[in-house]
């Protein structure tokens, strides 16, 4: 899990707005095998190890549902350490009559999700890295059935809830455009390309990693973004190697025309398709 250490820069946090916090709690506890870290009235932060937040859900005082398509999450993904720690939360998914969907990505083996408001959730576990096929700057992926029979032979019949060094792998993201996307995360805040699939979707990460963060205009080209009270992303974080990088982040944000505000820690900018970003070092 080098990939999600300094001096790459990677998701540490997602935050999500809910409809209802104690129907979600009881989803990301029960089902997902999240801990509470700390609980508001209207928020929770959750945990896997009981120390790092990896994932906060609030429920804004006026909740609206999405009526119509946004920008926004397409998912947050949880990067387990093990195979065999796929496997269980497998067989405890078929015990809790869980519906998932999965994928053989070659890089990773994945399963899909959607939590009770309909934010998308993915759990894998990546291959080794020197089984990653890399064509120069290009890693290979593709989108194959998940061979789960395989995978269940190295369960152990034991689920006690998310492996304390579960990490917060990666985030994919709805934009309304590809390109302005593009500009803002390359020269604004220095991922480097790693995939693309046609026109519509590109993959970017630090450290060639297969991907810290996803985008794509699958179903959202051109679309509004998301409204401050509507269920979906509220914010995401990034983790930065240190002040050295981040003054230059900023001055490259500020070179393309996005905001900057500095925040305790670090300081917060807004992707073209209108996600909060918080980066801290």
């Amino acid at each position: 899990m080098h990939f999600h250490e300094k001096p790459n820069t990677y998701v540490t946090n997602v935050e999500i707005k809910v409809s209802d916090l104690q129907r979600s709690l009881t989803y990301y506890k029960e089902l997902i095998g999240f801990k509470v870290l700390q609980q508001e009235s209207n928020r929770a932060t959750l945990t896997a190890d009981g120390n790092t937040a990896l994932l906060t859900i609030v429920q804004p005082e006026s909740v609206e549902q999405k009526t119509r398509t946004t920008s926004g999450l397409y998912h947050f993904a949880l990067l387990l350490p093990t195979r065999r720690d796929l496997a269980n939360i497998i067989t405890h998914f078929r015990q809790s009559s869980v519906y998932f969907g999965a994928s053989d990505h070659d890089v990773s083996e994945a399963l899909y999700l959607r939590d009770p408001d309909e934010n998308g959730i993915e759990i894998y576990v990546d291959r080794p890295e020197n089984d990653w096929t890399w064509r120069n700057d290009q890693v290979h992926m593709v989108t194959e059935p998940l061979n789960i029979p395989a995978i269940l032979v190295e369960a152990n019949g034991s689920w006690e809830g998310l492996p304390a060094n579960t990490v917060m792998g990666h985030i994919h993201l709805s934009v309304s455009n590809l390109a302005a996307a593009e500009e803002f995360y390359t020269k604004g805040l220095g991922f480097d390309i790693v995939t693309r699939y046609g026109e519509q979707a590109l993959f970017i990460s630090t450290g060639r990693y297969h991907h810290h963060i996803g985008l794509n205009t699958w179903y959202s080209e051109g679309a509004p973004k998301l409204g401050d009270n509507q269920i979906g992303l509220k914010s995401y974080s990034l983790r930065l190697d240190n002040e050295v990088q981040a003054n230059k982040i900023k001055a490259n944000l500020r070179q393309i025309g996005a905001s900057v505000i500095d925040i305790n820690g670090g300081f917060q900018t807004v992707d073209p398709a209108g996600n909060a970003i918080l980066l801290k070092f």
